[in-house]
């Protein structure tokens, strides 16, 4: 089965060799709903590879407010904890399963000796790393110039697209924590996205209209 969902998402990235290896070092791991894959000054043994589901990556303030980075989906990886396992410095970031996911954990050990035995492996590090800076600075934009409805709107299809659902199942103070802002605030943005018919809400649903 785990060969199976590595052929699935990975085969077009990497080489058979490759695959075998990950398929013999990798521990595979299977994550509930909300269950923490990473938290902030972990040590990093690892690196994990999404076979199926979502992540998400949050930030923590001084205060212990968390806002979100980003959605990791099948077929991606944490950048941010591969740069950690390999400095052996301590992670930046909180991950957790966003919905039932599936992953297998790479040891830190092959990292390095991947990188120069498989070039595929290579182009895959940096495609990450690239991938995870534009959606950090999509992060600033947002954050930066769209107004807070649009920013709601704009977390709602993302988050719609990642789990590949039009109807989240999330509630008003969910979606407040991920946004850095109160509840109120929320739930009167929702109700205006609601009268502009682009949503419509239910009891902990929100059903995404327009994309």
């Amino acid at each position: 089965m785990i060969r199976e969902k590595l052929d699935n998402y990975y085969s077009f990235v990497f080489e058979k060799e490759l695959l075998d290896e990950i398929e013999q070092v990798g521990v595979y791991k299977k994550l509930r709903e909300n269950e923490l894959l990473v938290d902030l000054g972990d040590k990093m043994k690892g690196v994990p590879l999404l076979l199926d589901g979502a992540i998400k990556i949050v930030r923590e303030d001084k205060k212990g407010e968390e806002i979100l980075l980003y959605f990791l989906e099948r077929g991606d990886t944490c950048a941010s904890s591969f740069a950690s396992a390999i400095s052996n410095g301590k992670c930046g970031i909180r991950a957790i399963a966003e919905k039932e996911s599936e992953i297998i954990f790479l040891p830190k050990e092959k990292l390095d000796e991947w990188l120069v035995k498989y070039k595929s492996w290579r182009n895959f590090v940096i495609d990450s790393y690239n991938i995870r800076l534009n959606e950090m600075m999509e992060t600033i934009d947002t954050l930066a110039f769209m107004r807070m409805d649009e920013r709601l709107y704009k977390y709602l299809k993302d988050k719609a697209q990642i789990m590949r659902e039009t109807s989240l199942n999330t509630t008003h103070q969910d979606i407040a924590y991920d946004m850095h802002t109160s509840r109120v605030v929320i739930s009167r943005l929702l109700k205006q996205l609601e009268n502009e018919g682009k949503i419509k809400l239910n009891r902990n649903k929100i059903e995404i209209l327009e994309f």
